[in-house]
């Protein structure tokens, strides 16, 4: 089978991860693999025919034998209410992939590498930090990454155990919303002055992978550039809401 040839997965796991994201593993019969940061096209057909697609960064390191989707539902979202709510191990889903080129990385690609993630925009990124790790790689790679509460932080366990273990792997987050007792860290949305205190130096000729939000992306993206990084070194995979 061809990557965009539609395929038929099994659910081996759906588990929440926060109030309103789960961690959603697909064993796939005709899966080649995936680089990190590619993502995958998910169906849904309804009894009358009536069909309905989303796109789906996967979070899983590229050689795991399943792939992982971190699924954030949407109240308004008739896909992801589907995924989160009703799929359980054993059923089946259709999907296609892995799909795109331009927003990937792998250790070969070098560094340092600034990864700044919004929300559910972590999930492309997490399988770039899972595939630095499986590959004992020491490419110095830094996340920014705003959540909207301490109890929202999207593999919030992970991301901590994994900045503790490597000095190569620094979190730094921003909780805009609300912040727990005692919280030391950012609480605003992401700006040129954070990004400024956060990114490498532009004469370290870093690589950067900006997901999340339009808005966060744009913003955030511009400012990378204001701050004297090369555009062309800047990527960035942004979504919007969902119906």
């Amino acid at each position: 089978m061809g990557r965009l040839d539609w395929q038929i997965g099994v659910i081996t796991r759906n588990a929440p991860i926060t109030s309103r994201t789960h961690a959603i593993d697909i064993e796939l019969p005709a899966w080649s693999g995936h680089r990190a940061g590619q993502h995958v096209d998910v169906r849904l057909t309804a009894d009358d025919g009536y069909r309905a697609e989303r796109s789906y960064s996967i979070a899983s390191a590229p050689h795991a034998t399943t792939i992982e989707l971190a699924v954030e539902r949407l109240d308004d979202g008739e896909v992801s209410m589907y995924l989160t709510d009703v799929l359980v191990p054993g059923d089946q889903l259709e999907l296609r992939g892995p799909i795109g080129g331009y927003f990937t990385w792998e250790p070969a690609d070098g560094g340092p590498v600034l990864l700044v993630a919004g929300g559910s925009g972590v999930a492309p990124l997490m399988s770039m930090i899972r595939e630095r790790f499986a590959q004992d790689s020491d490419v110095p790679m830094r996340l920014l990454y705003s959540s909207r509460s301490w109890d929202e932080v999207i593999y919030r366990d992970e991301l901590t155990e994994l900045a503790s273990r490597d000095a190569g792997f620094e979190l730094v987050q921003t909780l805009p919303r609300r912040q727990p007792p005692g919280w030391s860290g950012f609480a605003r949305r992401i700006d040129r002055e954070m990004l400024a205190s956060v990114a490498y130096p532009p004469d370290a000729s870093p690589l950067a992978y900006v997901c999340g939000p339009t808005a966060l992306v744009e913003s955030a993206a511009g400012h990378l550039v204001e701050l004297g990084y090369d555009p062309l070194r800047v990527k960035t995979e942004r979504f919007g809401p969902t119906g």
